[in-house]
């Protein structure tokens, strides 16, 4: 694929990767200079915290309270048992007290499908800790508390209708466990990474390329969320989408980190690094951090 441009508007949406990962953890010089680019850009609506488990970083709260504090939108990606962990007793009600929208991975309503992805016992703690959720007032049909759940394929296929597959979740989770959430966000599985390892290892990297290729839907272009969206990393550098980052494809011109910036603003059109793993936002119905695009 060709460079993109970015669509002659600065970012409105901002994820900071805050970790932590197995090694890797945002530091206090980071979290600080983040929100001090908050501060100086207007145009971002939104912050995005995210990670492995973004809760576990020192800094969480602080950027959830100071990003509110600026009049900004704030998600945490949340894998649900994150609730579970030693010392985050209280971080429902924080999550509640503050507002924060729940975005939490939950790959199936089954609990067979979801431990062959996650591991053994991860069902029934997301299960739990949904309805802690739930009990806060997240979820509910008309409620301010969103909680919305992430699909992502377990094998190499694109994700089937949203909208179709929500349904099936709101019927499935409701009946068996009471269970109630906002929107179901469906997002293609990327040829990066562990997944492309797993690919190579079942020798199908080759056929998944050529179905995302094959899928090039062009009526997603105009939606992608490298357009809208910038990624910081949990280091500072400053990445096109969450993707480019696992890949450590950088900002062009220059740009390489929120050190090099005093303003995100004027990242507007600044060309947008592309490469394969790009069909897969492409594809079909079309995959970005809120969902599929048409």
């Amino acid at each position: 694929m060709n460079v993109g441009k970015r669509c002659n508007q600065a970012c409105h949406h901002c994820h900071v990767e805050a970790g932590p990962t197995r090694t890797e953890i945002m530091g206090e010089a980071v979290a600080t200079r983040v929100l001090d680019l908050l501060g100086a850009s207007a145009s971002i609506a939104t912050v995005d915290l995210t990670g492995g488990a973004p809760e576990l970083n020192p800094h969480f709260r602080r950027l959830v309270i100071e990003a509110q504090k600026l009049g900004r939108h704030v998600i945490d990606r949340c894998n649900l048992t994150v609730l579970f962990e030693p010392g985050m007793e209280d971080l429902a009600d924080f999550l509640a007290v503050h507002d924060v929208e729940v975005v939490a991975s939950l790959p199936c309503y089954t609990a067979e499908n979801v431990e062959k992805q996650r591991g053994r016992g991860v069902f029934d703690k997301s299960i739990e800790a949904l309805r802690r959720l739930n009990a806060l007032g997240y979820g509910h049909a008309g409620s301010p508390l969103v909680l919305n759940l992430v699909y992502n394929p377990v094998g190499a296929f694109l994700p089937p209708p949203q909208v179709e597959l929500e349904t099936r979740y709101k019927d499935e989770l409701g009946r068996a466990f009471g269970i109630e959430f906002h929107r179901l966000l469906t997002i293609t599985n990327m040829p990066i990474k562990r997944f492309a390892e797993f690919l190579v290892r079942q020798g199908q990297r080759e056929a998944y390329m050529s179905l995302l290729v094959n899928h090039f839907n062009p009526g997603t272009v105009d939606g992608l969320m490298c357009r809208s969206l910038l990624s910081v990393g949990w280091d500072g550098a400053l990445y096109d989408c969450d993707f480019n980052q696992m890949l450590e494809l950088p900002l062009g011109a220059g740009v390489r980190s929120i050190w090099d910036v005093d303003t995100v603003d004027a990242l507007a059109t600044r060309p947008i690094a592309t490469g394969p793993h790009c069909f897969g936002c492409t594809a079909g119905a079309g995959s970005s951090c809120g969902g599929a695009l048409q």
